[in-house]
Parts: C-alpha cells; structure tokens; sequence
C-alpha cells in the first residue's frame, strides 16, 4: 500500500508552515455561535453549583437546625404500634409488636374463584381450598384470605399476579422466647387484646402506653427453673410441675414456671392441661410441707416451745381413720425433732396444743383463706373446711383437708424466713431502693427460729438432697396423695420442696412441685419429695444464685455456724430422704 503523503511536507522540501484552509463567512458565524452557547451554558452551571455549595455551607455552619430536620425527614420513620412491649428485669424482650402485612379478597373482582382458590390453596398448605372458594364466590366486597403474612408469604402472593388481592396493614404480637414465659406474658387475641397472663392483666395500661413494661423476673432463672422440673418430670414419668423463685425483701417473683407449658405465638394449638398454670390456679393439698406454718402458729402463739416435746409413741385413732408417721420413731419427740423427721402425730399434737381457733387465725393472717394477690387473672381461691372443726385441724397441721395454690405456698414460706412480715408478691420489678410495706404476721424470734429449724431439716433431715454447699439451703418436704373420688389415690403423690437460701440471712424463696411422680430404680422405687423435689432445689439452686447475686459461704465459719445452729436434744438417728 502506498503511503499517503503530508502536503504540507512535500519530499525533498524544506518543512514549512501550513497554510490555514480557507473557512467561508457561513462557517465562522456557526462556529462563533457555538462558542457562545457554551460559555453561557458554562456560566448557569457554575451559577448554579455556586448556589448550591452557598446554600449548603449556609444550613451547615450557620442553621444547623434545618439540617437535622432534613435529616429526620430523610431518615426511615420507625412505625408506631398501637401496644407496649413487655421485658424481664434486665430489659430482654419477652413480648413485642411487629407490623405485619394480611390478605384479603375483594370478590367482585375475582373472575376465577375456583382457580383462584386452588393456587392460594397451593401457596399456603394450611387453608382449605373448599372454604376459600366459599369466600372467593360470595356476593361480599371484603373477606379475609389470611391474616399475618411473613415477607415470603407477601412475595408468594405478589408473585401470583391475581387480580382483586390486596393486602392490608396489622400488627401481630410477638413471644420471641416462646414457651419460656408463657404462663407469666400470657398472650392475646388476633386482634391484640389481651387474654391470659401479664397480657391480660395489664391489657389497658400496654394498649396505651409507648413505654415497656418491665417485669420482675430474671429470664436467665426462669431458663434454669424449666431446664430443671422438665428433667425431674421426665426423670419421674410425672404429668406435670411447677417451679418459682420469690425475693423474700420485696415479693419480687423472679421466675415461675408451670410445665406443661405453651406456645403463646399459637395459643389456638395448645390443650387447656397447657395452658392451665398450676403455679397460681391449680390448688392442692401440700401435705408436710403445711408443718412449716403449724410449726410457726404454735411456736409464735407460745402453745409450744423448740424445748417442749410430744409423746409420738403410737399412732392417733379418729374415729376409723388413723394418723401415723412415715418413719415412726415410737418415742417421745421435741419439736426439732418433730420438723426434722416430719412426724404427722408430733404435729397434730402440736395443733391441738394450739386449738383450732388460733389455726384457722393464723391461716388467715397468712393470706390462705383468699386467692393469692398477683398482677395475672389466673388465681383460684383456696379450699378450705367450713365448718373449721378439730379433726381439721388436725389434718391441716400435716397438710391435708385444706387446698392452697403454690403461690400460696411461696408467699407464706417467704414470711416465715424474712423476719415475720407477709409482704404481697409481684410480677413487676420494683425499684431498687423501694421496700413494700408488709404485715407482722410472726414475731422476728418465731422467724429465727423457723429458719434454724429449715435448715436442720436439710443438713440431717428428709430434705437432704436439696443440700448446695456454700448456700445454705433450708426447706420444708411435702408428700401427699392427691385427692380421689372420696378418698385419696396412693399412687398419685404431689412431691414438693419448699426453701429458702441462704438461711443465715435470706434471700430467697425456692419452690418445686411435681405432679404425680413415680419412682425409679435409682430412688428405689420411692417418689417421695425427699426423692423428687428436693434434689431438683438442689441442683437450681447453685445455678441461679450467681445470677441473682448471691455468693457462697464457708459454712464451716464459727459466725455462719452460729447463725443457722439448733439445739437437739433427744436420741440421733440416721437421716433418710422421705416424707
């Protein structure tokens, strides 16, 4: 190919400057004007990145507070919900609200109610195809096809592209633990109302308050107690328990578990055996764990002394009926000795010491003639005799013919241990420095004694087993056969361990019940509290107390040794885990 030539270099010339090709008239002034379009086009945009800049350098150094309204109108708005949020102790969410986008059908508008039926029937498994198409069909202008959709579910239906489905704005409740609390929160309806629990009890205040409503108990401990009675009911082939943690300072319920327990975000699935909370609803006869407050009406009345003893050498006849100890002793017994062993017939004697109108008092005193007084509706009244007759009273001194509630329970173990006030348990956090007001319902001296008494009974006594060194564990065992017909079921027990910790200066109340045990090989066969209750007390204990800011004790030290000792006199024998 032959190179095309420069003409402004021709060969074997000297190089020299090109001449300007010629341009006519026409073209300059097109030229011209082109320059001059770009210069004023230049100058608007730099007049108008010029205010710009100004107005910016004027709303940041000078009105900053345009700026941050910018900034809020900008931001994302968090959506307002129409109901308070519910936390534990420490602020960890229990219940929320969350916006939630729900389907409904517009059928004037669906020209395919079969089609459209069958593929909303394939998108979602858990409506009827039948009674979709029942709605599809209808002469209304508005049915519900589903309420609460997650986002997939929102997109699945998007995706479908039909015609006369449209989605409209709703809040759902949400229990982002699950079954953890469910007795406690409770739960609410479709449309947000509350219908059990905390939910319901407070249904007013969180449907109107932005604030969360703080709870007093401790999700961490509410986690031991479930972990815990879940592997005794399942150790013991049991139906059910409960479990609850109390402050014994202020009433604080730091945890309370009732098992079989629920889902609240699918109430509709749960059976009513669920749902029923037998920490606050379910009454029962507690058997010897009732000795604990004959012990205290009849010391604090001064019908009986830790010093006076009762002859326990036979058992009591009342007309066919007898009343016998477990573990007889055949011997006279002190009253330490009657706690220590739980002896039926050293009790009865005490209450007779005592008579039935200062029992039925005392009873009263205590708050176990009225149904507990706590912030859910879930509470059932006792049962109790009427008329309140001696041969009452002398079941009741051994927890038998008198129904209470666990909570019941609770609250009378806390005022027994805490200097002798009966303060109102609660499920709200109270403040920190705040200390409720209570009634004197024993003297601090019966209450001194009390905790020196619960103490022996798991150092040498039936409640060994609920023992965690360096806590100082002192409890009360109940064994009793549950109600049947017009007799008693021997093979169906309520197992029960009622305490407290540490007993040289208490904190806290420990409550476990479990519902009709049986016994294994490993107890021998036995399903008593000794066996059951207390050996759960005693591994919860341990576990909750760093959470609760309880540190262990040497219990060897001479000042702790002082604080829980008792006196026994009397023949020792070997302690056994029963009654």
């Amino acid at each position: 190919m032959t190179p095309i030539k420069n003409p402004c270099r021709p060969r074997h010339f000297k190089p020299a400057p090109c001449a300007p090709l010629p341009v006519d008239e026409k073209t300059q002034r097109t030229l011209e004007a082109g320059r001059s379009r770009l210069f004023v086009i230049g100058g608007l945009f730099a007049a108008v990145f010029g205010v710009i800049a100004l107005r910016l350098v004027d709303v940041t150094l000078f009105r900053p507070e345009e700026s941050r309204l910018a900034q809020a109108h900008l931001a994302p708005r968090a959506v307002e919900v129409s109901r308070a949020d519910i936390v534990d102790r420490n602020g960890t969410i229990l219940a929320t609200t969350l916006v939630t986008p729900s389907l409904y059908a517009n059928p004037k508008l669906i020209t395919d109610p079969a089609g459209t039926a069958r593929r909303l029937a394939a998108a979602f498994p858990d409506l009827l195809e039948g009674e979709l198409y029942a709605k599809l069909a209808s002469n209304k202008s508005f049915v519900w096809v589903k309420r609460h959709l997650t986002p997939r579910e929102q997109q699945t239906v998007l995706e479908l592209g039909i015609p006369g489905l449209e989605f409209q704005r709703e809040e759902r409740r949400v229990y982002p633990h699950g079954p953890l609390a469910a007795h406690v929160v409770g739960y609410t309806g479709i449309d947000n109302k509350g219908l059990a629990g905390i939910e319901r009890g407070f249904d007013e205040v969180l449907s109107q308050s932005k604030e969360p409503l703080q709870l007093s108990i401790d999700l961490r401990v509410q986690h031991v107690l479930r972990e815990e009675l879940q592997r005794s009911i399942d150790e013991f082939s049991a139906i059910g328990g409960t479990a609850i943690v109390m402050d014994v300072r202020n009433g604080e319920i730091a945890g309370l578990v009732s098992l079989p327990d629920f889902d609240p975000n699918r109430p509709g699935t749960a059976t009513p055996e669920r749902i029923f909370n037998r920490a606050t609803l379910g009454v029962y006869e507690m058997g010897s764990t009732f000795k604990l407050f004959n012990t205290a009406m009849a010391l604090d009345a001064g019908a009986s002394r830790l010093t006076s003893s009762y002859d326990a050498t036979k058992p009591i006849r009342v007309g066919r009926f007898t009343i016998d100890d477990y573990h007889p002793k055949r011997r006279w017994l002190t009253v330490p000795e009657i706690f220590k062993y739980s002896s039926n017939i050293g009790s009865v004697k005490m209450a007779l010491e005592a008579g039935v109108e200062r029992q039925k008092e005392f009873f009263r005193r205590i708050g176990f003639l009225g149904a507990p007084t706590i912030e859910i509706p879930e509470t059932a009244a006792p049962l109790v005799p009427s008329p309140w007759r001696e041969v009452n009273a002398m079941t009741i001194s051994f927890g038998y013919g008198m129904s209470v509630t666990p909570m019941h329970l609770v609250d009378g173990t806390a005022a027994m241990v805490n200097g002798g006030i009966l303060r109102q348990p609660t499920l709200l956090k109270r403040p920190d420095d705040y200390l409720p007001s209570g009634q004197q319902v024993i003297s601090p001296r019966t209450s001194d004694a009390m905790r020196r008494l619960l103490r022996l009974v798991v150092e040498q006594g039936t409640g060994s087993y609920a023992n965690a060194p360096g806590y100082l564990v002192g409890g009360k065992t109940g064994t009793a056969e549950k109600a049947s017909g017009k007799g008693y079921a021997r093979k169906a027990l309520l197992s029960s361990f009622v305490g407290a910790f540490p007993m040289n200066e208490p904190r806290y109340v420990v409550l476990v019940m479990v519902d009709e045990p049986h016994g294994t090989k490993k107890t021998f066969g036995y399903a008593t509290a000794g066996w059951v209750a207390a050996p759960a007390v005693g591994r919860i204990v341990p576990r909750i107390a760093p959470l609760l800011g309880v540190s262990p004790v040497d219990e060897a030290a001479p000042e702790i040794r002082r604080a829980v000792a008792i006196d026994m006199p009397g023949p020792q024998v070997n302690k056994v885990a029963s009654n």
